[in-house]
């Protein structure tokens, strides 16, 4: 666990589909943050409008995205097919004085490239990472497999995000075999506004703020 609040903070996901975006736009409206995520693949359901529309001042706090692909697929797959070469070596971060909020895409092994996965991503920059889980049957296997995962390559963990039910069995599992905190549970959303956010923002920020500082 780190110690302090970094500057930049990675959410990354134990699969694809887990609820990272809702979840990155609850951070970064409790934290105060920006938000970037810095691969899209789909041009009809950008993540960055989403959150720019879900968080306070989106206009301001959300940045635009470093490659913008058009198809709804994997990003290497949607980048061979528009002639596209990702080099997130080249990326060039969002000046922020905020916390910024990195939204990766996909779960930890999913490509962000031809020849690479968000793990290579985020192990290049060293970012801390949040990680979002959900409760379901085979979510303590893959939690616990991504959190080895970042281990081997030295990523900082900060801590869980649960997003959705809450399971206490499988949470207490988790915690007590990984030692990684669960940080606060989001809820699922049956109406997905700007009210629903601010107001579970407000919820989880005591907590944030007491065990990422």
């Amino acid at each position: 666990m780190n110690s302090a609040t970094p500057h930049k903070i990675a959410i990354a996901g134990i699969h694809t589909g887990i609820g990272k975006t809702i979840v990155s736009a609850v951070l970064t409206e409790a934290l105060g943050a920006d938000y970037w995520k810095p691969v899209q693949a789909g041009l009809e359901e950008r993540d960055t409008d989403l959150v720019g529309s879900l968080i306070s001042n989106g206009e301001q706090r959300v940045h635009p995205e470093a490659v913008m692909l058009k198809n709804p697929m994997s990003p290497h797959a949607a980048a061979e097919i528009e002639g596209i070469k990702i080099d997130y070596e080249r990326f060039t971060f969002p000046e922020t004085a905020n916390k910024l909020i990195i939204e990766t895409a996909g779960g930890i092994h999913s490509p962000i490239s031809a020849t690479k996965t968000m793990a290579d991503f985020i192990a290049h920059y060293n970012l801390p990472v949040v990680l979002v889980s959900q409760n379901y049957l085979g979510s303590i296997n893959h939690t616990i497999a991504t959190i080895e995962v970042l281990r081997s390559r030295n990523i900082p963990i900060l801590g869980l995000i649960i997003n959705g039910a809450e399971n206490a069995a499988s949470e207490s599992f988790i915690e007590q075999y990984t030692s990684v905190n669960v940080l606060a549970r989001i809820p699922h959303f049956t109406n997905l506004t700007h009210s629903a956010i601010a107001t579970c923002a407000a919820h989880v920020k005591p907590e944030l703020l007491n065990k990422l500082s």
